[in-house]
C-alpha cells in the first residue's frame, strides 16, 4: 500500500480512524472525510506523525452533490485514487419498526446505504482509472444476520452488503482492475451506539431509562473488539485480495448460525437479547 492513494470515510473516530492510522503505517497517502471536523483534524494530525500526507475533507457522505465535489478535489489533489474505504455509517437503533419515525429510516438508509452508493459511484472511474483500485464497503453483523429493534440499520446493512457483491461481479465481468470487497465487523469498540441515544435525545425523542440500560449493557458486553484490532483484519483481508472479511468471533459465529440454522437463529438471537437485558 506504499505511496498509493486510500479515501477513508467516517474518519473521525472509530474503525475509520484505524483504518486510517493503519494505512498510514503502510505509507498510503489519504484522503479522509467525515462530518465531524474536530475529530477529522485529530485523525490527521496522528496520521501526519507517521510521515505520510493526509488531507480532510468535511463531508455529509448522504449529500450526492458534496460526494461527487469531495471525489473531484480528491482527484485534483492526488491525481488518481487507488483504495477506498467506504465506512461512515450510524445506528439509528432502539425502536421497533412499527413506531419508528420515517426520518429515521430516511437518515440511516441516506448515510449507511446511499452514502456507500454516492461514494463507490463517484470513486469508481478513479479506481478503475488506476489500474489497481480497491474499493472496501463496511457492513455489519447485521448484513448477515437482522435484529429486532435495528431495522434501518439491518436493512442498510443488508443493502450494502448486495451492492458490493453485485458490483464485484459487474468488475470480473468487465475485466476492470478493481478489487472489491464487503467487510462485516462483529461488536468493536466504538461510539456507534452511545451516539444513537445521542440523536435521539438531540431530537427530541422520548428516551426511557429501559432504552438506556439497553446502551450501557450493549457497550459493555457485546462491543469487545478494539478498533484497532479490527482495523488490522481488515487491512489484512484486504492485502490479501479478500473478497469477504469476517471481523471478530462472534461474525464469524453468526456467519455459520444464518446458514446452516435458517430457521431456529432468530429464536437463539432473541433469548441472546433477552439474557443480555438482565
Amino acid at each position: 500500500m506504499h505511496a498509493k492513494v486510500a479515501v477513508v470515510t467516517g474518519a473521525a473516530s472509530g474503525i475509520g480512524r484505524a483504518l486510517a492510522l493503519g494505512l498510514a503505517r503502510r505509507g498510503a497517502r489519504l484522503a479522509l472525510a467525515d462530518i465531524d471536523p474536530g475529530g477529522l483534524a485529530e485523525t490527521a494530525r496522528r496520521a501526519g506523525a507517521l510521515g505520510v500526507e493526509a488531507h480532510t475533507w468535511q463531508v455529509d457522505v448522504g449529500d450526492r452533490a458534496a460526494v461527487v465535489s469531495f471525489a473531484a478535489e480528491v482527484e485534483k489533489h492526488y491525481g488518481t485514487v487507488h483504495q477506498l474505504y467506504n465506512n461512515a455509517g450510524i445506528a439509528g437503533g432502539g425502536v421497533n419498526i412499527l413506531d419508528a419515525e420515517w426520518a429515521v429510516f430516511e437518515r440511516v438508509l441516506a448515510v449507511n446505504l446511499w452514502g456507500v452508493l454516492h461514494t463507490t459511484k463517484a470513486f469508481l472511474p478513479h479506481l478503475i482509472d488506476s489500474g489497481a483500485g480497491h474499493l472496501v464497503n463496511i457492513s455489519s453483523l447485521n448484513g448477515l444476520m437482522a435484529q429486532a429493534e435495528l431495522g434501518a440499520y439491518s436493512t442498510s446493512k443488508f443493502g450494502v452488503r448486495g451492492f458490493t457483491e453485485a458490483l464485484r461481479m459487474e468488475m470480473v465481468a468487465a475485466g476492470h482492475p478493481v478489487r472489491v470487497c464487503v467487510v462485516h465487523p462483529g461488536g468493536v469498540k466504538t461510539n456507534i451506539a452511545t451516539a444513537t441515544l445521542a440523536e435521539a435525545e438531540r431530537i427530541g425523542r422520548v428516551v426511557t431509562a429501559e432504552y438506556r440500560e439497553q446502551i450501557r449493557v450493549y457497550n459493555e458486553r457485546a462491543l469487545r473488539l478494539s478498533p484497532d484490532r479490527a482495523a488490522e483484519i481488515i487491512l489484512r483481508g484486504v492485502e490479501a485480495n479478500r473478497p469477504r472479511i469476517l471481523v471478530g468471533g462472534d461474525a464469524r459465529v453468526v456467519d455459520v448460525a444464518v446458514r446452516l440454522l435458517p430457521r431456529v437463529y432468530p429464536w437463539l438471537v432473541g433469548r441472546a437479547m433477552r439474557q443480555a437485558a438482565r
